[in-house]
């Protein structure tokens, strides 16, 4: 649970306490996501957006620099959901919570792939999301945990 508002201090955070190869952060609009690298760029955590409104040959490049380890962090619309085989993705934030559950899952299975360990964080912030995380749940038949006070780089990162 993470007060809206709160949520760019709070992965901001978690960027600077969790160890890790790479990251997808994704968000629900264009607007925001070009919002949030901004931000992340601006406090000098180094980052690319990936949306639609990005020209097609610009959005190729800004894939292969981040397949090429060139880029770390990658802040996403849907349009990076699917399809998207990156191995040393090992962290996934879902800044915004989908708007359906077939859309977490292609979200959070872009972490761990090829083998590897993979976190996927997801930040709930008011009852609708609540209501998308239960379906969730009840969808894969899971139970997504509260995230811990401390998270162990063991869980999630490949020796």
């Amino acid at each position: 649970m993470v007060e809206d508002k709160l949520k760019i201090s709070k992965l901001m955070d978690l960027i600077d306490e969790l160890q890790f190869n790479q990251v997808i952060i994704f968000v629900s609009s264009i607007a925001y996501a070009k919002k949030l690298v901004e931000v992340l760029n601006k406090e000098s955590i180094p980052a690319k957006a990936i949306h639609r409104e990005i020209p097609n040959e610009k959005r190729i490049e800004i894939y292969n620099g981040f397949k090429q380890f060139k880029h770390r962090i990658l802040v996403a619309t849907e349009l990076f959901a699917r399809g998207i085989d990156i191995e040393k993705i090992n962290i996934v934030f879902n800044f915004d919570m989908p708007k359906e559950t077939s859309a977490y899952l292609h979200r959070v299975g872009r972490a761990g792939r090829f083998g590897t360990k993979g976190l996927a964080i997801t930040f709930v912030s008011d009852d609708k999301d609540k209501e998308i995380l239960q379906e969730i749940q009840k969808r894969f038949e899971c139970k997504i945990e509260e995230m811990p006070k401390e998270i162990d780089a063991s869980d999630y990162m490949n020796n």
